[in-house]
């Protein structure tokens, strides 16, 4: 009776605990998928089930593009468990990438959600074929904040935490370019950050913007910092705001490290 008579107090206790929280859930599946270990240093990193290319590239700071050239991928950029991927510019003496693995079986189309619609031809607007000659600079010049409006969530170092910072404002307010760079990435393949737009600035940084109404660029974009570049919305969001990450080597980092005083 006495083991009981706990069991129903703790019960209690913790039905009393879930009934008082008044403040939503910290949303916490921005990055939770990958630990960013994995990528450390790594030239070559080993699939696992249910990675897609396009994930590949976000956690290693790629563009997917150019890992599909690494190892010699073609649309639709079939992975497999167990498969190895170069992660950088493979040297003309070293072996071909491996294929599938000996003994496996399964295939698994590993980004149908990355390949982008046919109307968009891979991101090659206009400007991108007239700026096809650029480069990147070898580090940026100046950070500037991608949105106005007020500042409801932090970076966390915790595993689980918050990967960037998040900016509330109303429905529809620009969101900027916080440098200058090239669109790698347009779209909603990346689960939790709805209308995505990922930007490289250089070899080692790259920006994301998440939760938007409305993107303004294309892939392969060359933009200058504070070009507009999308609308503030609530797509994979409870929530109108932007969810801004910097990343440099694929790692997070905190952005208020880069962004000037408000």
């Amino acid at each position: 009776m006495h083991s009981r008579a706990v069991g129903l107090l703790l019960i209690l206790m913790l039905l009393s605990a879930c009934g008082s929280r008044t403040a939503p859930a910290p949303v916490m599946e921005l990055s939770q998928p990958k630990s960013f270990r994995q990528f450390d240093n790594n030239k070559v990193y080993t699939v696992q089930r249910g990675d897609t290319l396009f994930s590949i590239a976000w956690y290693s700071g790629n563009d997917y593009r150019d890992l599909a050239r690494f190892n010699n991928l073609s649309a639709p950029y079939r992975i497999y468990p167990g498969q190895q991927l170069h992660l950088t510019q493979i040297d003309k003496k070293s072996p071909e990438p491996i294929g599938q693995p000996t003994g496996q079986t399964s295939k698994i189309n590993a980004n149908q959600t990355v390949d982008r619609p046919k109307k968009q031809a891979y991101g090659e607007s206009e400007s991108a074929q007239k700026n096809s000659n650029q480069t990147f600079r070898a580090q940026v010049s100046r950070w500037l904040w991608p949105a106005a409006g007020k500042l409801v969530g932090r970076f966390s170092l915790g595993e689980l935490g918050n990967k960037g910072i998040d900016i509330a404002n109303v429905r529809g307010t620009p969101v900027l370019a916080s440098a200058a760079g090239k669109v790698v990435y347009t779209g909603g393949a990346l689960r939790g950050f709805g209308n995505l737009v990922i930007i490289k600035h250089t070899d080692a940084y790259l920006t994301a913007y998440a939760h938007n109404q409305d993107i303004l660029v294309n892939e392969q974009d060359w933009i200058e910092a504070g070009q507009k570049i999308a609308t503030m919305g609530d797509s994979g969001s409870s929530q109108v705001m932007l969810h801004f990450e910097v990343r440099y080597k694929g790692k997070s980092v905190d952005p208020l490290r880069f962004l000037p005083d408000r």
